[in-house]
């Protein structure tokens, strides 16, 4: 039984994997700004936490939480992505920001209240695109939300390294198409065969496993373009 944090639960991946982990025995606390939707599961084991993980004090809270019921995190797993599709000239200094505050910040302000309670053995997964990949297929209307994602690739091989005496190991998913709400206000309309269950069922085995044979590493999960 390991202890399981997943952020962006409200819906798509992130609410496919609590119900994933939670059916294997595991805790689970689901952090998303809507807590709601893994509220209403009433699933044994799983504590949902509404934060805004941009926001420092929302941050606190979830590290209270750690600090006093489990003392210990096994596998972080940063999933909430937040998306804008605009064209570069239309989009505003205050929109940019709000997708770095989420995708880039939200990652980095969590990871650092959470790595105290992370032992060598733990495992962060930060989730990325393919468009945040160097070299990849980009596409017009993404550029704040695949650059922000491409730091987070950056940002996951830095912390490897600055990690890897001590633990935890970082690994970095850049996932292709799956059937979300997001890939909907990516690219409205396309239909792709991967459902949010499916790649939802990949990421979580591949978190339990996953840092025996990879730390720094940056895996493309895609089958598709995009």
């Amino acid at each position: 039984m390991k202890h399981i944090v997943i952020t962006g639960t409200s819906r798509g991946m992130g609410y496919e994997m609590v119900k994933l982990f939670a059916e294997k025995g595991h805790k689970v606390l689901a952090i998303s700004r809507n807590d709601k939707p893994v509220s209403d599961l009433n699933l044994e084991g799983v504590t949902a936490l509404s934060c805004d993980i941009s926001k420092a004090e929302d941050l606190g809270r979830v590290s209270a939480f750690i600090d006093s019921e489990w003392k210990q995190v096994d596998v972080l797993i940063n999933n909430a992505g937040a998306l804008i599709n605009k064209d570069f000239e239309k989009i505003s200094a205050e929109e940019f920001q709000q997708i770095y505050s989420t995708n880039v910040f939200g990652v980095i302000g969590l990871t650092q209240k959470l790595l105290p309670f992370m032992k060598k053995d733990a495992h962060v997964v930060n989730i990325s695109t393919m468009g945040g990949v160097q070299g990849s297929v980009k596409f017009p209307g993404l550029s704040a939300y695949s650059s922000s994602k491409a730091a987070v690739i950056t940002l996951t091989e830095l912390l490897a390294e600055e990690y890897k005496e001590k633990g935890p190991s970082f690994n970095v998913l850049a996932l292709g198409a799956v059937q979300t709400e997001m890939l909907e206000e990516a690219f409205p309309g396309l239909e792709v065969p991967l459902s949010a269950k499916d790649m939802a069922g990949y990421i979580m085995d591949f978190s339990l496993t996953g840092h025996k044979f990879y730390n720094g590493k940056l895996l493309q999960v895609s089958n598709s373009t995009p």
